[in-house]
């Protein structure tokens, strides 16, 4: 094992495995973690719930952050754990927010790392505290070294690349990648990983993301500057949903790919408005978080040894294929 990052037992055996063994010994019959009429989900202390903590740098009302939520919500249900759901766009509030879910001793913590720095402290703090912490969705390059059990979400380099690869398949020339926030390692990764493989000229474009009317301005403005532009790559279903209406208004022949999707995304794949979208299943990310730490508390297994990530994406959804997703797109869980 690595010495970048402390070994997963620095957080302490399962705690609910222990207290059901210690249980175990005053009642006749149970097995080594918990009695016969009691599953994991009964083994913390008294019978207490366990409780997991899920901070994201989500906005509010976003609609992948809500399929990301939504999974984890169903791991919960399944594992019979209590489960608390905050996101903030902010790094310093989401931090806080850490902290918050430390001082209420947590059972475990998922976390996003969009802005790694910024979480490393309370990540550490929650390690002090002997609480477990997994990462999904961003901070891929980061989740070992902050001291994470494991990571769940896509590669977003590798997707960059496939993207760029995509886009030599279809003879493209010229990409307009849009980064709707900056700093964020996942969206800075994909574009660079785009401009890695994509043979044609790849260009950043930076906008607020916040502000979905700034976005389209932007994207439109910069197609009129620039007639040899051919296609926009958007990092978000309804940012990409804009960019359809911005090479309308500019008179633009560019196309639109994007990377993430939803039930509107998907429609617009299926009508042809929007090329391709790179699926990293944000419902899967959510769901696995919370049962990973479900798992490491009641049975201490720890998902991809702690040195591997496990990895939700890339995979395209394109015309040919959107059907087979628009029922779970509609659902809320693609």
């Amino acid at each position: 094992m690595s010495t970048a990052h402390p070994p997963f037992h620095s957080f302490g055996p399962p705690r609910t495995a222990v207290l059901a063994a210690a249980v175990c010994l005053l009642v006749a019959g149970c097995s080594a973690l918990g009695g016969d009429e009691d599953g994991p989900e009964a083994e913390a202390a008294g019978g207490d719930r366990m409780k997991i903590v899920m901070v994201t740098h989500g906005g509010e009302g976003d609609a992948f952050w809500d399929r990301v939520r939504k999974g984890a919500e169903a791991a919960a249900a399944k594992d019979g754990v209590d489960l608390t759901y905050a996101g903030d766009a902010d790094a310093s509030d989401q931090a806080d927010l850490v902290r918050d879910a430390v001082r209420d001793k947590a059972d475990g913590i998922a976390v996003t790392l969009a802005k790694p720095q910024a979480m490393k402290a309370p990540v550490a703090e929650a390690g002090a505290a002997r609480i477990p912490v997994v990462g999904l969705n961003s901070g891929i390059d980061a989740w070992r070294s902050a001291g994470l059990l494991g990571y769940f979400g896509q590669d977003e380099s590798v997707a960059g690349r496939a993207v760029g690869d995509k886009l030599n398949d279809l003879d493209a020339k010229h990409a307009l990648c849009v980064i709707h926030e900056r700093g964020n390692v996942a969206l800075e990764a994909r574009c660079a990983g785009v401009k890695k493989t994509f043979g044609g000229e790849t260009e950043m474009l930076y906008v607020e993301g916040t502000d979905m009317k700034a976005v389209g301005a932007a994207v439109t403005a910069r197609l009129r500057q620039d007639t040899s532009i051919d296609e926009v790559v958007m990092n978000g279903a309804a940012f990409a949903l804009t960019a359809v209406d911005s090479v309308a208004e500019a008179g633009s022949r560019a196309k639109v790919a994007t990377f993430d999707l939803d039930n509107d995304l998907v429609a617009a794949v299926k009508r042809g408005d929007v090329q391709f979208a790179v699926d990293q299943q944000p419902y899967l990310q959510g769901y696995l978080a919370v049962d990973a730490l479900w798992l490491y508390r009641t049975n201490g297994n720890v998902s991809g040894g702690g040195e591997a990530p496990v990895l939700t994406g890339p995979a395209f959804v394109t015309r040919t294929n959107a059907d087979s997703v628009a029922g779970f797109a509609a659902d809320g869980t693609r």
